[in-house]
């Protein structure tokens, strides 16, 4: 018994490794072409390790695009939508949660529609309202459209959904008021729903491309993603150069992850957002 054991273990370690290497691969790939110079880059068959490590190709992304203004777009709109999104969120998902008004559960339908429909629908309607506020070529366009989502609105009411009426309650003949039993009670209490929550958001504004795209045209307000696109060249794409800065683009999220992978790990897993 304990050799079949042994054996079954090693057997899901071998697929856990197998696995591993599949997921690593290709974002090893990208460091090892950001060192490549162009022509290495795009020989068949491919050649794995540059002749000279050229660490130029780093250097020289931050000489074709504003890099500066590119993170610190990046970083201003992701953290307005991480704590935007989530507060608006948790204030939605506890009135659907605990609150009884009319037509509450239409309402709640009708979000939920929302998440049915592609969100190349809303790209037209958004820009038209950015548009009409004077907001084109600015950062809040950035943001704007990504302080709301269904699914977080979704995900934090069913959570809010478990904690006992009974919490409340109490706090109701102690003399408490809504607001101060949903700062004071729900959100310490749904710490790993809101863990999770933020991590979505957070993917959503760090990776989001198509919206920074059409609502900025000018290079200044551009976000990492949008501007690691200016760099697919119509006769050509300089491979080296969109692997580095793509890199350049990957290290906040990976320190973020090294931080805080406990309260990530625990989030997504208690919440079931896996």
């Amino acid at each position: 018994m304990t050799k079949v054991r042994n054996t079954n273990k090693l057997f899901v370690h071998l697929i856990l490794i197998l696995g591993s290497v599949m997921m690593l691969f290709p974002f090893i790939w990208m460091i090892i072409t950001s060192l490549k110079t162009k022509p290495e880059s795009m020989k068949i068959p491919p050649q794995i390790l540059p002749h000279v490590p050229q660490w130029s190709n780093y250097q020289q992304i931050f000489d074709i695009f504003p890099f500066g203004n590119f993170y610190f777009n990046t970083f201003v709109s992701t953290i307005v939508i991480v704590i935007g999104q989530t507060l608006f969120c948790a204030l939605a998902a506890y009135a659907f949660a605990r609150l009884e008004f009319p037509f509450k559960n239409v309402l709640f339908v009708m979000l939920l529609s929302i998440l049915m429909i592609p969100g190349q629908i809303f790209l037209i309607p958004q820009y038209l309202i950015v548009q009409k506020l004077g907001l084109l070529n600015t950062i809040p366009a950035l943001f704007l459209p990504g302080l709301f989502s269904a699914f977080g609105t979704f995900l934090l009411r069913q959570f809010f959904m478990t904690i006992p009426k009974e919490v409340e309650e109490a706090a109701i003949i102690d003399g408490c008021s809504r607001l101060r039993i949903f700062f004071t009670i729900i959100l310490p209490l749904s710490k790993s729903a809101l863990i999770s929550q933020a991590i979505f958001a957070l993917l959503y504004g760090w990776n989001s491309l198509l919206w920074p795209l059409i609502i900025n045209t000018s290079t200044e307000k551009m976000t990492l993603t949008a501007g690691l696109a200016q760099l697919n060249g119509q006769h050509g794409t300089n491979y080296p150069l969109v692997m580095a800065g793509s890199f350049l683009a990957c290290i906040p999220l990976i320190l973020v992850f090294l931080v805080f992978q406990k309260q990530f790990i625990e989030g997504i897993a208690l919440s079931g957002g896996k």
